[in-house]
């Protein structure tokens, strides 16, 4: 006898009558699990072979990738990885879970009626552990009906929050029973996370000083990206324009730069590390440089920024560089990201059937109609 398949999981601990329950997942890039060379391989496998990161023919790519890249990258990057690792791990993974925290608590304490579920926050990570896979079915088993996507990036790119949104889709086509979900594509001009930002240069100048000039260097994108109508150099841009504003910064008084370049592609200019060698060969002895696109310190900010342009500005003969941390767990960040939340949230039931009563009578509805026990 012929045996079907079903193409769908069982649904995870489904109960009639059950309440509405909300969830918020705050979802970051990756990171590998050590500064090791075989966690760097592993996590660089799935981070490169992402369409969505680089766009060129998957052919010719995966030849690039398994034939050059993994086999040399691997090595150097768990270098630099060991040179900001912390006894906790990753930092972009210790601050994503101190952000999530962070927020759960907040909206713990804003629900404030006995009737009403309060809202479950977890993270999860594009590229790597806790997976957007493994939290979402976790999501399901715990009963949640509504869930909210939450990047950490706040400049939206496909190269990065639509590719988180592909991993979410994927993940629906195995599943029969969908959750409903809202996604947050960009919130680069937000009024609570331009605040956030500015309190956190405000913050680090009454400590430190204010320097000649304020860097904010975002991560770069090919230029290929900007010309096929990816919005995220814009929206950066205005985010740098809107901190400037904020600041009562002139024209002249900051500069928006673009990190983190790879291969041999022209992406989007100019690129902050030649930008800081240049002011130093002008005469500018301090810079402050801040990344506002990155919302927890990682690799690219501790090392790349706080390392790297560090010693290229000093030894063009700059005197005093200054990095000015992410926004991390700051107490005005978690503030904006409930804020960014609530917002998203708006509409959604709080709860289900309000009284046990209710329930049970749904519940042996759903089972005189013929659902299963």
């Amino acid at each position: 006898m012929l045996s079907i398949k079903p193409r769908f999981t069982l649904e995870p601990n489904y109960r009639h009558g059950q309440t509405h329950k909300t969830a918020v997942l705050f979802c970051n890039l990756g990171t590998p699990e050590s500064p090791t060379a075989d966690a760097l391989r592993r996590y660089l496998a799935e981070f490169l072979s992402d369409p969505r990161v680089v766009e060129i023919p998957r052919w010719l790519w995966l030849i690039i990738l398994h034939g050059i890249i993994l086999r040399v990258r691997p090595a150097k990057s768990a270098k630099k990885y060991a040179s900001i690792w912390t006894p906790k791990g990753s930092p972009l993974k210790v601050w994503t879970q101190a952000q999530a925290e962070a927020l759960q608590e907040v909206l713990v304490n804003q629900s404030n009626t006995k009737d009403t579920n309060p809202v479950l926050v977890r993270y999860a990570m594009r590229y790597g552990q806790p997976s957007i896979d493994s939290q979402l079915t976790q999501l399901k088993e715990e009963g949640v009906t509504n869930i909210l996507l939450f990047p950490a990036y706040p400049q939206y790119s496909a190269t990065t929050t639509a590719s988180l949104f592909d991993r979410v889709f994927a993940w629906g086509t195995q599943s029969r029973q969908l959750p409903e979900f809202r996604f947050i594509n960009h919130y680069h001009d937000h009024p609570a996370y331009i605040n956030a930002l500015a309190l956190q240069v405000e913050s680090h100048w009454r400590v430190h000083g204010r320097a000649e000039k304020l860097l904010m260097s975002f991560h770069g994108i090919p230029v290929r990206s900007l010309k096929l109508g990816d919005p995220y150099h814009c929206e950066c841009h205005k985010t740098g324009r809107l901190l400037a504003e904020r600041l009562n910064l002139t024209k002249g008084e900051y500069i928006v730069t673009f990190q983190s370049r790879f291969g041999k592609a022209k992406w989007l200019e100019p690129y902050t590390e030649p930008t800081a060698k240049s002011l130093a060969e002008q005469g500018i002895k301090g810079i402050d440089v801040i990344c506002p696109g990155f919302t927890s310190d990682c690799l690219e900010t501790l090392e790349e920024i706080g390392m790297e342009v560090r010693d290229t500005f000093l030894s063009a003969g700059g005197e005093k560089f200054n990095y000015i941390p992410c926004l991390n767990d700051s107490p005005d960040w978690i503030k904006a990201l409930a804020t960014i939340a609530q917002e998203h949230m708006q509409g959604w039931p709080a709860s289900g059937p309000r009284s046990a009563q209710d329930r049970e009578t749904s519940k042996q509805n759903a089972y005189a109609l013929g659902a299963p026990e």
